[in-house]
């Protein structure tokens, strides 16, 4: 049975933190693929700051170079309107029965578990894997494959702030870049 690990996000803009999460985790659990999946719409969220077609550009222009095992799924932008796992994760089983699926979520979103939508259903649909950094103290849930990653300093909300202020970003592809810049987002 083909395991394939899931890793939702609203990656506004993706990174190269993404990106290392995923290999991560895709090699520490042997896993066949990753598909990361930009969420349409975030329902936690109040809204991405670029266009869902902007940050599924980005997410694309990201995994360009990367080896075939790592996938951009649209599969919430097919869906539309709210993003909720527990929905997401239902379409992929009937569309591929014979997989086996792992949720990936940073170990600081754990403790958030018991709040998510339908979260007892989901847990028997998918296996979650967190993800935790050095440094950090890691949470607990017997349902949770743990995996440890190195510390990668960078995030969304920062890159964000650095490109307001105009300053060039760590953390970006050179390709990303050009399409932000490109595109004029995250300016005032």
């Amino acid at each position: 049975m083909k395991k394939i690990g899931l890793f939702g996000g609203t990656f506004d803009p993706p990174h190269i933190g993404h990106v290392k999460l995923a290999q991560t985790v895709q090699k520490k659990l042997n896993l066949d693929e990753v598909w990361l999946i930009p969420t349409y719409h975030p329902p936690h969220k109040t809204g991405a700051k670029a266009h869902p077609n902007e940050r599924l550009d980005m997410l694309n222009l990201l995994l360009k170079d990367l080896e075939h095992k790592f996938k951009v799924s649209t599969i919430e932008y097919n869906l539309k309107g709210k993003s909720y796992t527990v929905e997401t994760v239902k379409h992929l089983i009937n569309q591929y029965p014979d997989v086996s699926f792992y949720f990936i979520i940073g170990g600081d979103m754990i403790d958030y578990l018991p709040k998510w939508y339908k979260i007892d259903e989901l847990k028997k649909l998918v296996q979650f894997v967190g993800v935790t950094r050095e440094g950090f103290e890691q949470a607990s849930d017997p349902d949770v494959i743990m995996v440890e990653m190195e510390d990668v300093p960078v995030s969304s909300t920062k890159i964000r702030k650095e490109l307001k202020a105009e300053k060039v970003p760590y953390g970006l592809t050179d390709n990303v870049l050009l399409y932000i810049r490109e595109n004029q987002l995250y300016e005032d």
